[in-house]
């Protein structure tokens, strides 16, 4: 039999994306008839109106529960696109009713200028009416959550999980790395030399082993023959950072320089002036590449790419922003 692919334009329907959603929520018609109010042999009916929709069965009925064939895979992947899209839609057409242009939902990763995303967001919604959601995690996190089109776009690192063909990246700005601790660790520190093998020792506040900091910080001590510091915590939160090494003053920490900045200004903590030698991957804005952008997708985009320009002397201009 050959397949018509006018069916799934003329034959699929809203309660068709929602019944695929259950069942990957549920697993089994009974909990899906269950969770949606109807009785089973009406979810029965609609799965199987669903599948001569498809030309093929969708799942396979075992005594686990329903199992996704690979046109059911393909089909729950884009029934969540589409809702998402839908739910995105609406939000948008919710905005224009209640006067404002638009809404978008962005990813960021934690160590990114709070001083470049209260002035972006400022002047996003000053200059075209747009509000924002802020989702705030890690990149391993946020890729699939862009992906799913649960998210509109993402300030993150570029790195080889996320450079493929289905996103687009630009490049906002570049962050070096620097050692933080207790103000009165800081300043002995400051008047010593790099003593690499020293820092190894003492007690640490890093990111997690899967992230793009902590990666070139092992790479970092292993380059100088030193076992990589062990941490005493784990957090990729500033917040708790900060907390820790102020109510400890035998702590180490490395963020990037303007998260430094940021945090040093508040007095309790001071930068180490050790130079690495090296840049961490670069902050990004990515998007899903489309045929037809978002008009506030574009104009958050101008705008952080404007506040990111490089000033004199080619360095990142996020932590001088007023």
């Amino acid at each position: 039999m050959i397949w018509d692919p006018s069916r799934l334009a003329n034959r699929l329907k809203q309660r068709h994306l929602v019944l695929l959603a259950n069942i990957a929520r549920h697993g089994t018609l009974t909990r899906v008839a269950a969770a949606t109010g109807i009785s089973q042999p009406a979810a029965t009916k609609a799965l199987a109106e669903l599948e001569d929709i498809f030309g093929a069965p969708l799942f396979l009925r075992t005594g686990r529960g329903l199992q996704a064939t690979p046109l059911g895979e393909l089909a729950l992947v884009r029934a969540r696109h589409l809702q998402n899209d839908l739910d995105v839609w609406a939000r948008e057409v919710a905005a224009l009713h209640d006067g404002r242009a638009a809404h978008l939902h962005v990813g960021v990763v934690p160590y990114v200028s709070s001083a470049l995303l209260t002035a972006a967001i400022s002047r996003l919604h000053q200059r075209h009416g747009v509000t924002l959601t802020l989702h705030r995690a890690t990149t391993d996190h946020l890729v699939p959550m862009l992906r799913r089109h649960e998210l509109d776009c993402i300030i993150s690192r570029a790195t080889s999980t996320v450079a493929q063909d289905d996103l687009s990246h630009r490049v906002l700005y570049r962050q070096r790395p620097r050692l933080i601790a207790h103000s009165r660790l800081a300043q002995r520190l400051a008047r010593r030399k790099p003593d690499w093998a020293g820092l190894a020792e003492m007690d640490w506040v890093l990111p997690a082993a899967n992230t793009p900091t902590r990666q070139l910080i092992v790479e970092h001590f292993i380059r100088a023959g030193l076992r990589s510091p062990s941490p005493v915590l784990e957090a990729y939160s500033t917040d708790v950072i900060e907390g820790m090494l102020s109510a400890n003053d035998a702590l180490m920490s490395v963020v990037p320089e303007d998260i430094a900045r940021e945090i040093c200004q508040r007095g309790k903590l001071g930068m180490v002036p050790w130079d690495f030698g090296w840049e961490l991957p670069p902050i990004n804005l990515i998007r899903r590449r489309r045929e037809q952008a978002l008009a506030a997708e574009d104009r958050f985009s101008e705008i952080l790419l404007e506040l990111c320009a490089p000033a004199s002397g080619g360095q990142p201009v996020p932590g001088d922003i007023q």
